[in-house]
Formats: C-alpha cells, structure tokens, sequence
C-alpha cells in the first residue's frame, strides 16, 4: 500500500509539473514571437532559481581566478538580450551611452570581476526583469513576417533564438557555481 501511495504522489507531481511545460504564445504576440517569449520567460526563470536566494558571497563566488560571478553572470545576460533589442528592432549596436551601461557586462572577464561586486542578487535580477518587460514590449510591436527577416547574415528569429540559447548556456554554468557553495 505504501509503494502504491508512493507512486501516485509521484505520478500526480510529475503530471502536475509537465502540464505547466507548455509552449504558449502570450496573449498580445503573434504566434512565433509569441512561442520565443514563452520560452525565454521559462528559461528566465528556471536562471533565478539557481541564484535568487544568494547572499553576497554566493553573488560574488568566483570559482577561480579566470570565473565570472553569478551576479555578473546574470548582468551578461541582460545586456546581452539589451544588445539584441536594439540589434533587430533598430538595426544598431549600442550608442555610446548604451556601450557605458552594458559593454563591460557583454565582455565580462577581468573589468567585470572587479567591478560586479558587492551589490546583492536583487540588483542583477532586478536589470535582468527591466530588459525582459523591455523585450515584451518592443516584440509585440512586430509580427511573424518580421521575425522571418533577415537582419545582416541572421533572421531576427534566430537573433532571438541565439538569446534564448545563451541563457540556457549560462544556466548550466549557473548550476555548477552554485552547486560548489553548498
């Protein structure tokens, strides 16, 4: 009977879990926009869970010489998706005053190392939450027929498509850094 309570409890989550692992496009998207920002979001969010509860040690570990902390980790990660807002939807790299806030957070290494310290989690998952609402609402101004456009030697889709990997990339390196301060 225990087994039998056991393997319903864990049929039940597992049931409950991959029903919220859905690809829907937002209402206000259009259909593959939409689908892209659905799975940005969940990957967003599945990114915080490794560090939103993070102290200042855990915020500014490094795992040597050469790493880069989780919280410039996550600052990477907003100007990345900043740099590709202005990329696809103007067409630009970042002006000057844009370069100031997020180049060193795009190139991270040792600038970054003594620079992103000593602010907590919240500041970087806070810049991160600013960039995706910015995202959400410059991607809804467009349409499909624009995602499709070929911007440079890459269509917009796959700009986007490129963030979305990114993040997924840095979550793993997340996963690690924060599995060495246990």
């Amino acid at each position: 009977m225990k087994k039998l309570l056991v393997f319903v409890l864990a049929l039940s989550l597992y049931c409950n879990t991959s029903a919220q692992n859905t690809v829907e496009a937002p209402k206000g998207f259009s259909n593959d926009i939409g689908q892209m920002i659905s799975m940005l979001d969940n990957l967003k969010s599945r990114v915080e869970r490794h560090v939103v509860s993070l102290d200042q040690k855990g915020t500014d570990f490094l795992l040597d010489e050469n790493a880069n902390s989780p919280g410039a980790i996550i600052y990477h990660l907003a100007a990345t998706e900043a740099y590709y807002q202005v990329y696809t939807i103007e067409g630009r790299g970042f002006n000057k005053e844009e370069a100031k806030k997020w180049d060193t957070a795009l190139n991270l290494g040792e600038k970054a190392r003594q620079e992103f310290k000593d602010k907590p989690i919240s500041y970087y998952i806070d810049l991160y939450d600013e960039v995706r609402q910015q995202t959400k609402v410059l991607l809804k101004t467009k349409d499909d027929a624009w995602f499709k456009e070929m911007n440079g030697n890459m269509s917009n889709h796959w700009a986007w498509f490129h963030v979305m990997e990114h993040q997924a990339n840095h979550m793993g390196q997340l996963a690690l850094i924060t599995k060495r301060l246990k």
